[in-house]
């Protein structure tokens, strides 16, 4: 593949920029229009380097999508299986309600007619997979709970708390609810 012209570059990291602004502003919604102007390029431009919504989107989040999936990999060997599950659900549920806009992309399907996989909740999946699995032959989570039943969860929690005045604070509560019915003590 050729390396992207100077000005090319420049272009993605503007607009990738002005993206998470508006993200966070305005959730998965944000106007491509207004990414565009603000970031002062055209539209075309904006869609050449991200053809769908959710390409744009993906790039708004890798790179925390990535931290977590690095601390689910620190915790897969940790004793108490209960506890490392516990804790990078609860950082996945803290980065999901201060990221307007997370939860729409981890659990929309592929977008119609693209056969785009959903690459955030892949990479989620594979990275909380293993949490899960030793936490359930060890007893600490019910049978047949899957990683997609817990990303739902935590968009769920996300998207319930988006309007809380501490949102924060109301997605852990609300986690630390849903643990009593997915993670039984003994």
């Amino acid at each position: 593949m050729p390396a992207q012209r100077a000005d090319a570059r420049r272009n993605y990291a503007r607009i990738l920029a002005v993206a998470e602004d508006e993200v966070a502003a305005h959730g998965a919604d944000a106007s491509l229009e207004q990414i565009a102007r603000t970031a002062g390029v055209g539209s075309a431009t904006v869609r050449r380097h991200f053809p769908t919504r959710r390409a744009l989107l993906e790039a708004v989040f890798r790179e925390r999508i990535e931290a977590l999936a690095a601390r689910a990999g620190e915790l897969a060997e940790a004793d108490d299986v209960r506890a490392a599950l516990l804790e990078w659900l609860g950082a996945l549920t803290a980065y999901s309600a201060s990221a307007r806009g997370l939860a729409a992309v981890v659990v929309r399907d592929g977008e119609s007619g693209t056969g785009h996989e959903n690459a955030c909740a892949a990479r989620l999946t594979e990275a909380g997979g293993p949490l899960l699995r030793r936490a359930e032959r060890a007893g600490a989570v019910a049978p047949g709970v899957t990683m997609a039943d817990l990303l739902t969860l935590i968009a769920g929690i996300a998207l319930a708390t988006e309007r809380h005045p501490d949102p924060a604070a109301e997605a852990d509560r609300l986690l630390a609810l849903a643990v009593a019915g997915i993670s039984p003590r003994g």
